[in-house]
């Protein structure tokens, strides 16, 4: 496949689509980023890639300047690929996602990770503050439209699985791994889970 070829299947961009791309973060960016309760975060060590997903309440993702955001690094399973991969090639790419909204809000930009203490505050939830903070600088910042979630039925119940489709966290654990796990049932991993959220 060529460049060419790909512009002979896809045509070129609406000129709507080409200069909706921007650097900054204006009011309706920091709306979206306000409102968004998830984002993935695309990172690099300059030759293989992770995305790892982040979540909290409204307003976790707080917007420093117009073109830089502070991102909280909540507990997880320490694996810390994303942030070794900063550390690395500080590239990154972000998509913020508010429940019921079909498009989506993408950034692209550069990382830096900070332990500072006061920025560190800032993010304390229930006590608790996370042990770094990404300040993401940005570079492009546009938004998606909606046919990717209306294709998935991502926000329409009625198109939700009735129950649970696949095995849980345990099982896949185990079965990846070949190391014996807690032999919790997925209901209980889930309660396990939120009393170290934070």
């Amino acid at each position: 496949m060529t460049p060419k070829r790909l512009r002979e299947l896809y045509g070129e961009p609406s000129p709507r689509a080409a200069a909706k791309v921007t650097s900054k973060f204006d009011k309706h960016c920091r709306r979206f980023i306000e409102n968004a309760t998830f984002l993935v975060l695309a990172t690099s060590d300059g030759e293989n890639l992770d995305v790892s997903p982040k979540g909290d309440p409204a307003g976790f993702v707080a917007v420093e300047s117009e073109s830089t955001l502070l991102v909280p690094d909540r507990p997880g399973n320490n694996r810390v690929d994303g942030l070794m991969n900063i550390l690395r090639h500080p590239k990154v790419a972000l998509v913020f996602i508010i429940p019921t909204v079909g498009e989506t809000l993408r950034v692209n930009g550069t990382a830096e990770i900070s332990d500072d203490p006061a920025l560190c505050a800032r993010f304390q939830v229930r006590g608790r503050s996370p042990k770094t903070v990404l300040r993401i600088t940005a570079e492009e910042v546009f938004l998606h439209c909606g046919k990717a979630p209306m294709r998935a039925g991502l926000w329409r119940p009625e198109t939700w699985p009735r129950a649970r489709p696949v095995a849980s966290l345990n099982e896949i654990v185990r079965d990846h791994s070949g190391v014996p796990v807690d032999s919790l049932e997925q209901a209980a991993v889930e309660e396990k889970d939120r009393k170290a959220l934070y």
